[in-house]
Formats: structure tokens, C-alpha cells, sequence
């Protein structure tokens, strides 16, 4: 069913319908967006290995 659904030919048409709906001058804000919101993402799965470690370090003084 999704075999052939990232072919070049459907991301050109997908990039195209972006375009028209978001303009070419919205399109930098809204790839800053989308970084920002994968960075938080990747800092928040990092997150909790490190906090443990913090708690019990304050624990220990």
C-alpha cells in the first residue's frame, strides 16, 4: 500500500503544495520551526538518562 509513496515525482508535487499554501516567505520560518521543535524532541529523549545521574549526585552531598 505505501510501497511507492516517497517517490521524487510525490515529494515534488507535496513541495509544490507547500509553496502555494504556505508562500516562499514563510517557508525559512517554518523549517526554523520544524528544527527547533526536532531538537527539543532529541534533547527531551536524552533527558531522563541524564537526570537520574543528577539526583543521586545531590543525594550524595
Amino acid at each position: 500500500m505505501f510501497e511507492g509513496l516517497m517517490q521524487p515525482m510525490h515529494l515534488l508535487v507535496i513541495l509544490g503544495i507547500v509553496l502555494i499554501i504556505f508562500g516562499p516567505g514563510k517557508l525559512p520560518q517554518l523549517g526554523n520551526s520544524i528544527g527547533k521543535a526536532i531538537k527539543g524532541f532529541k534533547q527531551e529523549m536524552n533527558g531522563p538518562d541524564k537526570k537520574p545521574e543528577e539526583e543521586t549526585k545531590k543525594i550524595e552531598k
